[in-house]
């Protein structure tokens, strides 16, 4: 496939890496679960932030994950398994492993924060590549594409999944099931997870995303704005109380709908060739991974300076960004390192 029509996932990619800072740069000042710093002025809080999250929680890492899984097949299929395998080892195991000491020694437990998500990915990719030598490919001869029927359904199925596995195990509930294996996971979102990531191989197999219509990306990023819509609506009352009871199934449409939906708008208008945009997408996967810890330890730098709750979350999410994407660079420089990062 022409690299440059693949441009647009790059540019996703970029911007999904802005909106997890962000998200993260919130979670200090709302409610946005256990986070490693506490503003001391009691008055540095934003009421509405909530909302933010949990519209970013419905969809940004599973379309993450859809995007990771997109470019799987044809890895494996240029590489073969044991390259595959070797460098998915090394790029994703050798920050996980460095990444999360470093979070460990710092908080004085067994911790690896927002690494889940590669550790997570490593997992999928090595139990693609052992399904691969055991199975051939699916044929990429297929007439499919996506529709919204096919969407709704197959948002159905997760929601559906997603509601009775919230049932024993609430959102924002973490669990560790293989015990001294380090591969902690949030069931309520996991099958989500699962499957975004298998619909990405699928849609590279089929080539689902380039024989998505305009009607059908354009129908779906709608849907998804509007549901997106409804959870900023939720302030108590009958609407609220809804959302809240069907909460797997609403959140589940949520994520599928507007994750194709912007699949489609970035192919449409965000298939950008610029330096600019090159030079950020090369930055993001160090981005991600550097960005937590400089953003704690600047929160408790500028603890004592006000700025307003919600001027400290957009000065925190700035300043992150730059200097979480400068930095990979900067270490991008040094031989060698381009491999992991």
């Amino acid at each position: 496939m022409n690299k440059k029509r693949l441009l647009y996932l790059d540019n996703l990619k970029v911007c999904l890496t802005l909106l997890v800072i962000f998200h993260h740069a919130g979670q200090a000042y709302g409610d946005g679960g256990d986070w490693g710093y506490h503003p001391s002025n009691s008055a540095e809080y934003i009421p509405w932030i909530w909302h933010f999250f949990s519209v970013n929680a419905a969809f940004f890492m599973g379309l993450f994950f859809l995007i990771s899984g997109y470019f799987v097949p044809a890895s494996f299929d240029k590489q073969g398994a044991k390259a595959f395998v070797q460098k998915k080892l090394i790029r994703l195991g050798i920050p996980l492993l460095v990444m999360g000491g470093l979070i460990s020694v710092l908080s004085g437990k067994f911790e690896i924060a927002h690494m889940w998500y590669i550790e997570s990915l490593l997992v999928f990719c090595l139990i693609y590549a052992l399904i691969r030598l055991i199975c051939k490919p699916v044929c990429g001869g297929c007439s499919s594409k996506p529709t919204i029927i096919g969407l709704l359904l197959f948002s159905g199925v997760m929601g559906i999944g997603s509601y009775f596995i919230r049932q024993v195990s609430p959102q924002d509930h973490w669990i560790w099931p293989f015990g001294i294996i380090p591969l902690p996971m949030e069931p309520a979102h996991y099958l989500q997870y699962v499957m975004m990531f298998v619909i990405g191989i699928l849609a590279r197999r089929f080539g689902w995303l380039e024989k998505m219509t305009n009607a059908t990306g354009a129908i779906s990023l709608a849907i998804g704005c509007a549901l997106a819509l409804g959870i900023y609506l939720r302030n108590g009352g009958v609407w609220n109380d809804f959302v809240a009871r069907w909460f797997g199934i609403y959140e589940s449409l949520l994520c599928v709908f507007i994750s194709f939906g912007l699949l489609w708008l970035f192919r449409e208008y965000g298939n950008c060739d610029s330096k600019f945009w090159r030079w950020c997408a090369a930055q993001s996967y160090g981005a991600y991974i550097f960005h937590l810890l400089l953003m704690i330890a600047l929160q408790n730098t500028a603890d004592s300076i006000w700025m307003g709750a919600f001027g400290k979350f957009v000065f925190i999410g700035i300043f992150t960004t730059i200097v979480s994407f400068v930095l990979t660079w900067l270490l991008r420089m040094i031989p060698g390192v381009k491999k992991v990062l």
